[in-house]
């Protein structure tokens, strides 16, 4: 555990170290600017964020209101962690789950180290994990912990649960930082909910195998979540262009709905060093904050 937290920690402080270069001292992390509660409305001006807009309020024909809002002193960042078995992808010790969990391991300390609250919740297609937010070295620790040390209940994956069930757990307005690879279908719904109420961060994991198949002839696939194997003949052009054209839809699919749902978005390929990645995700929350 000591090695872990020395790994995480020099990533972070890299990322800190990268930040401050990159955005000549006008650094701000992942959280700053995001635990607010909201205060009151006031008419729309030029240069507002349209993300503050109170539709609701506007449609009525009196004019184009903005949501105001002031500084929340107890700041919670929660992570959504998918630890369902189609993670399971990558070079050993670099799979796709490897990778989530580091990445949550790194934010979980910038965010304690900023006097953030954290929280977890980890899932496959049930609540395998979950600790309340808290702030602390303490707390730090209990994450890391949880995040590295529990060992899954179940394979399969239902984002749909967890975003709903995270909907009903977090009551007050959050950073959410949901770290998945979204292989899965019909979670659309609680997904943008979540938007609505939190300030929700999506971070896609994924693998260069999921999108190109070698030639190999008929090989047998197994199916951890579903615990069975299926013969397939990858030798055919058809099926390699079929799991590509789906691995590609699937995936511009998830960045549209964050676009339109003002949803922070970002992919982090097993290949990659999680460094760069973040970095443009702190650069356009910077911006963004800016705007606002």
């Amino acid at each position: 555990m000591t090695n872990l937290f020395s790994k995480l920690r020099k990533y972070e402080i890299m990322i800190r170290k990268v930040a401050n270069n990159h955005l000549q001292g006008e650094y701000q992390s992942l959280f700053k600017g995001s635990g607010l509660e909201f205060d009151d409305l006031r008419p729309y001006q030029y240069g507002d964020d349209v993300r503050t807009i109170e539709w609701k309020v506007s449609a009525k024909g009196h004019g184009t209101f903005v949501k105001t809002f002031r500084e929340d002193k107890e700041q919670s960042v929660f992570f959504l962690l998918d630890i369902s078995a189609s993670q399971d992808i990558g070079q050993e010790g670099n799979r796709k789950i490897d990778q989530g969990k580091i990445i949550a391991g790194v934010l979980t300390l910038a965010a304690v180290f900023e006097g953030s609250q954290v929280g977890l919740i980890s899932y496959s297609d049930e609540k395998e994990k979950l600790i309340l937010p808290a702030k602390g070295g303490k707390q730090g620790v209990k994450m890391i912990k949880g995040i590295f040390e529990h060992e899954n209940r179940s394979l399969k994956t239902d984002l749909n649960g967890l975003f709903t069930f995270a909907l009903n757990l977090i009551k007050k307005r959050a950073v959410v930082v949901v770290i998945s690879d979204f292989i899965d279908s019909g979670y659309e719904r609680p997904f943008r909910a979540l938007a609505e109420r939190h300030d929700l961060v999506a971070i896609q994991l994924t693998d260069p195998r999921e999108s190109v198949l070698p030639s190999l002839g008929i090989i047998p696939v197994y199916d951890k979540e579903r615990g069975k194997t299926t013969w397939v003949n990858t030798a055919f052009g058809s099926f390699s262009k079929k799991i590509a054209d789906t691995f590609t839809t699937e995936r511009a699919n998830l960045k549209d709905i964050c676009k339109k749902n003002q949803i922070n978005y970002l992919t982090i390929d097993t290949t990659q060093d999680i460094v760069a990645p973040l970095i443009e995700l702190f650069k356009y929350r910077n911006k963004s904050m800016k705007r606002g």
